[in-house]
């Protein structure tokens, strides 16, 4: 393609509205347009981006055996009541649904589990023809409350969506193992540094899933790892040993109630009681829970230095969605104000749910259940009862990996920042049972096919290969995802040695169908140079003045201090080389 004629419009400066880096570069370099808030046009050097990567998928499919199809994009509500997560979509505000002219309630895709579920179970009767492994690559649409950050959080998105279908767990199994060994081949191929961990289901749902995520600094997740373990998680998602309260092995004292002025927040407590550790404190937070027919209040205990974990305790309720109480619900439900509630003569109407962590406080402090008051010298068991503890928390970076020692230094959690591009889940027999696709197994007998389901974000990847490949000057490609292998410079076009030169080096890589962007414009070395280095397409040749001589100039994207000389007979092994 040359450059003269390409569709590649670059800006001077990058859109006021971009966060990430990959939202600033994709911008700056004309990859990308916002026609509406997490919605973009995809120019034509991005597309062949998506191409490549998309065609990575496919043959890695086509090799764990799994086939391509097309599945409708506007979906019935019906099919979506019948697997009961209509009423989740709709509460966490993700699902765009609308009325077709006859009053039918229609979504637009954000996942294809039921339809897929549907057109298996339609088509396949018997066990002799399991197992089956589909997938899709398509336009989702998932309406983002808050959509940001480019391509990372969009509305509208391309993703490659998988379904597996077996017998039994066992196939199952098998089929999960294959595309977790896919997926890594698809990732390492397209030059991404990842990493797998264990995540949340989400609504989603199943037994168990994994997250492949590309580390990077700007990543909108954070993730817990432990190397000695080999343990890695989502922090939504991961379990840890925490360290004891500095209480422990205390004697129990005399419980007090201290007048605590406008003494609300964990940090003003601990400055009021001369330097108190936060982890003495019991942190009684009020919380709704919604359902998908009422709404509740609960309380939830937790150590002052701890924060819930609202994903574990949404899961421990089995509910659509948890959020904090509003001041006034927790004035109108308890009679207190914010910051005083505790646990000590709670309201008994209340279910509470206390965190692990609160469990060794001794002499903690509390919330009294009146405006300016708190307790001191609280102990559980005396002051008031918990009838179980679970796990609500949020771990953190420094609390010991789950199957760790505490006093192994080597066992600690640390945390990373990462982008999620791929998530695979176990789902079982959560689909097929709620919407009736069986088969008949080996013995005559209907029975409900065992699923599970496998996602890759392909604009994700794109803008996760940006933000961990770049530098200030623009993005750096990785091979085999970028839109042009290779980025051949001519100067100066009108002198003709450097013309000819170039024109015969352009000739020469398509006949090799080698992908290369010929900068033939007639603008100047600065404005090349700055568009190639923004572009950033990873092998870059420069015709100049060595032209006449019969030399060019070969650096790579990611290391531009590095030109070489080369004959122009070396230029294509060098380039056959690195391909």
């Amino acid at each position: 393609m040359k450059q003269s004629i390409a569709f590649i419009h670059t800006l001077r400066n990058p859109p006021a509205d971009a966060e990430v880096v990959s939202h600033r570069l994709l911008a700056q370099a004309g990859f990308i347009h916002k026609l509406a808030a997490g919605i973009y046009s995809y120019t034509p050097p991005l597309k062949r981006v998506l191409d490549k990567i998309s065609q990575i998928i496919r043959d890695e499919m086509s090799k764990a055996g799994a086939e391509e199809a097309m599945l409708a994009m506007v979906q019935p509500k019906t099919i979506w009541e019948e697997s009961g997560r209509w009423d989740q979509y709709v509460n966490d505000g993700l699902l765009f649904h609308l009325e077709d002219r006859k009053s039918a309630e229609l979504c637009l895709g954000p996942t294809h589990e039921e339809v897929m579920t549907k057109l298996v179970s339609h088509f396949v009767e018997s066990y002799k023809q399991l197992p089956v492994n589909l997938y899709q690559i398509q336009d989702k649409f998932r309406d983002e409350i808050r959509p940001r950050f480019g391509l990372m959080r969009g509305r509208e998105f391309i993703m490659k969506d998988g379904y597996s279908f077996d017998a039994d767990e066992e196939g199952m199994n098998r089929s999960y193992l294959a595309m977790k060994e896919a997926y890594s081949k698809i990732f390492a191929r397209c030059g991404l540094l990842f990493i797998l961990v264990e995540a949340d289901s989400g609504a989603i749902g199943g037994s168990c899933s994994q997250e492949f995520v590309v580390t990077a600094s700007t990543g909108e997740d954070v993730f817990l790892i432990c190397d000695e373990l080999e343990y890695a998680a989502n922090q939504e998602r991961a379990e840890s040993i925490i360290p004891n309260t500095s209480s422990r092995g205390e004697s129990p004292l005399a419980i007090q109630k201290v007048s605590t002025p406008n003494v609300r927040s964990i940090e003003e407590l601990c400055a009021f009681f001369d330097c108190l550790n936060p982890d003495r404190i019991i942190k009684t937070l009020l919380y709704k829970a919604i359902y998908k027919d009422r709404e509740e209040f609960l309380v939830t205990l937790i150590r002052g230095d701890r924060e819930v974990n609202e994903v574990k305790l949404k899961n421990h309720l089995n509910c659509l969605s948890v959020s904090l109480a509003s001041d006034v619900e927790v004035k109108n439900l308890t009679g207190v104000e914010i910051g005083f509630l505790g646990p000590v003569k709670l309201a008994k109407n209340l279910l509470v749910l206390a965190d692990s962590s609160i469990d060794g406080i001794c002499n903690g402090t509390t919330g009294a259940n009146e405006k300016d008051f708190h307790f001191v010298n609280v102990n559980i068991g005396r002051d008031f009862s918990v009838s179980n503890y679970i796990d609500i928390g949020l771990a953190k970076a420094g609390d010991t990996a789950i199957n760790g020692n505490a006093e192994n230094a080597s066992h600690k959690l640390r945390a990373t920042r990462g982008i999620e591009v791929g998530h695979i889940f176990k789902l079982g027999e959560k689909y097929s049972k709620a919407m009736n696709a069986t088969f008949v197994d080996s013995d005559g007998q209907a029975k409900s096919f065992v699923m599970g389901t496998y996602g890759i974000g392909v604009s994700r990847v794109a803008a996760a290969a940006i933000e961990q490949s770049h530098d200030d000057k623009g993005m750096i490609w990785p091979l085999a995802i970028a839109p042009w292998a290779v980025h051949l410079i001519c100067i100066n076009p009108k002198n003709d040695a450097q013309a000819q030169v170039a024109d015969k080096l352009y000739r020469l890589l398509l006949a090799e169908n080698i992908d290369v962007l010929y900068d033939d414009r007639s603008v100047s070395a600065g404005i090349k140079f700055n568009d190639a280095d923004l572009i950033g397409i990873p092998l870059r040749v420069i015709v100049g003045k060595l032209a006449s001589s019969g030399k060019v100039e070969f650096v790579e994207r990611k290391c531009l201090s590095k030109r070489v000389e080369l004959e122009l007979e070396e230029v294509l092994p060098t380039i056959s080389k690195l391909l």
